[in-house]
């Protein structure tokens, strides 16, 4: 029952290349960095990743990114990285865009068992009618696009049918996990962490702080040990990045007393 393992490589050791994964975090926020880290030392390629965004240019999934290990990206958000930015336009990139709320529906009806679902979010929109190019060829044509998707009404409102997400590897960050795989995620890192985490057949969480079972009240597990198979510690960071930093320029002292 003890789910953990002594190291982040040893965690994702056994990824092949062309895995397809679900990665937490939002922004640079509940990201699984040092899984992230140690999937970049142990050389996976041509991996298709489901993810929120997909880092910056040099933190989070934007590390694979830069090195050319991913092939494609489910997500939500482009975010600043002009890397992915870059590699979409030049068709070296497979993307498909995907409204938040509907990502993260369908990355929970994976966990849950459910195909897919209705929604409407996306209706009268590419989403549901196609033809949003997925990969560009080098001269800037379409060489992949969207295809149309099912629209039904209910209850004189329409819905587009939208499939559940599933991957082979889901990795994830927690801020409290105990050896059976339960865990706790603080505050905003509660995004995507636990929907990826439940749509991944194999689940790796990295946690700040690894505990015995039992000394995590279950009123506060947010993620029960059932979705997770491996669990390593890591390090707790002094410093978290930010990912667009906006300051306003200094005013004088005496000006700002006088106003």
């Amino acid at each position: 029952m003890d789910k953990t393992v002594a190291t982040a490589a040893e965690a994702v050791a056994d990824i092949p290349a062309g895995a397809r994964l679900a990665v937490g975090g939002f922004g640079v926020c509940g990201v699984p960095q040092e899984l992230i880290d140690a999937l970049y030392d142990q050389g996976a390629d041509a991996l298709e990743v489901v993810s929120n965004n997909c880092g910056t240019d040099d933190h989070g999934l934007g590390i694979l990114l830069r090195a050319g290990r991913i092939a494609r990206v489910t997500g939500s958000y482009v975010g600043e990285n002009k890397e992915f930015a870059r590699q979409y336009l030049a068709g070296e990139l497979e993307l498909e865009l995907v409204p938040q709320g509907t990502l993260a529906e369908r990355l929970r009806a994976g966990g849950a068992g459910i195909p897919a679902f209705y929604t409407p979010a996306g209706v009268g929109t590419a989403v549901a009618e196609g033809g949003v190019p997925w990969r560009y060829a080098a001269d800037g044509s379409v060489a992949v696009e969207s295809p149309a998707k099912e629209v039904r009404a209910f209850g004189g409102r329409s819905y587009v049918l939208e499939e559940a997400v599933t991957t082979d590897y889901a990795l994830v960050r927690a801020s409290r996990g105990d050896r059976h795989g339960n865990l706790v995620f603080d505050k905003t890192t509660a995004n995507f962490n636990p929907l990826c985490a439940m749509a991944g057949r194999i689940t790796v969480a990295e946690v700040e702080e690894l505990v015995e079972p039992g000394e995590i009240d279950p009123a506060e597990v947010h993620l029960p040990g059932v979705y997770v198979q491996r669990v390593v510690a890591v390090r707790r960071r002094n410093a978290k990045p930010v990912e667009k930093r906006t300051v306003r320029e200094a005013v004088d002292a005496a000006e700002g007393s006088a106003a």
